[in-house]
């Protein structure tokens, strides 16, 4: 598993321990009632449904470990089922609003011309914003306009990039990177750093600078607050579907292991259809 999964699985196993050590209830004695209790617990104490769903299924990954070392003959949390997540459809930008958003960004300074190249990456290629950090100059095939995209799992996928992204990406290699790592833009060495999208001290960025920036460029562009990096990948999907591209291709570009994640999008799709129809007929 990636080592941010291993640390919240840590923490989510760690909460349960605290938790029972609190009620004086020894490793053995958790059971499968105990275990509900647990998440009953979690419940009133605020947690949402898909917060509980994701704690129980690090408890669950602990325990199928106990039982694969022979310390446990079998699991109590495999009878506890998880809470059925409440269905909230993604936010998604217009069409005109994410061309208002990414035609707004300047990039006439090396970190401005970072950001422009990130957001119309986000939304070009819809990338989740880990897969964004992580990218690293060698993933781009600039003749083939492409990008070699590493996802959740450990799953790589080769994925294209509109136009407008090859521009701004182009803008920035050529002449902002080179500033921000301290390189000669020709004929010098390449930087140690490997990493695609650098900060201003030369070094990798974080998912959390990602997030603030874009702060920065819809206060600029006067666009709607709560917009996130993951809203230009749920915009990207949603508009790929309204202009008639297929599921399964939807699926192959986003990452998803599951179909079924990807219909998520269907929905979205439905709910505009709905509106569209409640407007326009006569008799609706």
């Amino acid at each position: 598993m990636a080592e941010r999964t291993r640390r919240a699985y840590g923490v989510d196993v760690g909460q349960l321990a605290e938790w029972a050590s609190g009620n004086d209830l020894e490793p053995a004695e958790l059971d499968h009632r105990t275990l509900r209790r647990f998440a009953g617990v979690l419940s009133e104490r605020g947690a949402s449904k898909s917060t509980v769903a994701r704690k129980l299924a690090a408890i669950r990954a602990f325990y199928r470990v106990m039982v694969q070392r022979g310390e446990l003959e079998s699991s109590p949390a495999d009878l506890v089922a998880s809470p059925k997540a409440d269905s909230h459809l993604p936010a998604v930008l217009k069409a005109g609003q994410a061309a208002d958003l990414l035609g707004s960004m300047p990039a006439s300074t090396p970190l401005e011309a970072r950001d422009r190249a990130i957001f119309e990456l986000a939304y070009s290629a819809g990338l989740r914003a880990e897969e964004l950090v992580n990218l690293d100059v060698h993933d781009l095939d600039v003749d083939a306009e492409e990008l070699r995209v590493h996802g959740k799992g450990g799953r790589t996928r080769v994925v294209p990039a509109g136009e407008h992204a090859w521009k701004a990406l182009e803008a920035y290699t050529e002449h902002a990177r080179p500033a921000l790592a301290g390189e000669v833009p020709k004929g010098g060495h390449p930087p140690p750093e490997p990493a695609l999208f650098l900060s201003k001290s030369g070094r990798r960025l974080s998912t959390s600078d990602l997030r603030r920036r874009l702060r920065v460029a819809l206060r600029r562009a006067s666009v709607q607050s709560g917009i996130t990096p993951h809203t230009l990948r749920h915009s990207f999907a949603t508009h790929l579907l309204e202009g008639g591209a297929d599921l399964r291709a939807i699926q192959e570009l986003l990452g998803h292991a599951s179909i079924s994640t990807t219909q998520t999008y269907t929905r979205v799709e439905s709910k505009r259809l709905r509106q569209a129809y409640a407007r326009a007929h006569p008799r609706a």
